[in-house]
């Protein structure tokens, strides 16, 4: 019977996984490949491989293939109430390193747009917002993307810094309260979970058919008149990343 050779070959490739023949990370043999390893046919594979999908030992990635799970140590990400310290992408890389881990983001790809992208900040449509978006690693696998709006007033009241494609040191909560005496009083963080868009896919290796949620965590921040002064869009992948929300007396690390 058909159903069970497909039990019987999916039984086979996790044993393979599972002592390293196939390892964590790697792509499988392709559909032709297993169809001349196991001498099925093309459907008895795919029913093989799709009970595999389903158990979590293997993935599709949109042109690339079928590629074995990695065991993943997810990040928490902590939302605290706190000051943020030199900013999110700072916080970002302070937070991988305490588990010896790689943690990166790329240089900022600076754009000016239109405020409509950024609604939290309440601007005239007709008013205009700095972008920096940056891609952020953790030993070297994409883990979060991220995007900061700031209004264009803070560029043309001195804060010219956020027009550079650079990290800006220690951080643009901190330029900000240096060049323009802003200070970032609070936040409200909104969190989204959704599927994937297509480029989101691509870019976190993910399969396309949103059995991986993406985490889209838009943060707003205040300083002491009400007033928005930013809006930093996070999205990640929900397989490598948990939120951490902690309240009143909590001992760190707990």
């Amino acid at each position: 019977m058909r159903d069970a050779r497909y039990q019987q070959i999916a039984d086979d490739l996790r044993a393979r996984i599972e002592r390293g023949e196939y390892a964590r990370g790697s792509r499988l043999p392709t559909e032709k490949e297993l169809m001349e390893l196991y001498d099925a046919s093309r459907n008895t594979i795919r029913d093989a491989v799709r009970l595999c999908m389903n158990l979590g030992l293997v993935q599709p990635q949109a042109g690339r293939g079928t590629f074995v799970t990695e065991e993943i140590n997810p990040l928490v990400i902590t939302l605290s109430r706190g000051p943020s310290v030199g900013g999110d992408t700072a916080r970002y890389l302070s937070e991988g390193r305490p588990a010896h881990r790689d943690a990166r983001s790329s240089l900022p790809r600076v754009e000016v747009r239109e405020a409509g992208v950024a609604p939290e900040l309440g601007l005239d449509a007709s008013a205009t917002v700095v972008s920096r978006h940056q891609e952020r690693y953790l030993d070297s696998r994409p883990w979060s993307l991220q995007t900061t709006f700031y209004p264009m007033n803070l560029v043309t009241r001195g804060a010219t810094r956020l027009l550079g494609p650079d990290n800006i040191e220690p951080g643009a909560v901190s330029y900000l309260s240096e060049a323009l005496g802003i200070e970032e009083t609070g936040w409200r963080d909104r969190v989204i979970v959704r599927v994937p868009d297509p480029a989101e896919a691509a870019f976190f290796q993910l399969a396309d058919d949103g059995r991986v949620a993406i985490m889209e965590i838009r943060r707003t921040a205040f300083e002491a008149s009400g007033a928005p002064i930013r809006l930093t869009v996070t999205t990640c992948p929900a397989d490598r990343n948990e939120l951490l929300f902690s309240t009143g007396q909590v001992p760190a690390g707990s």
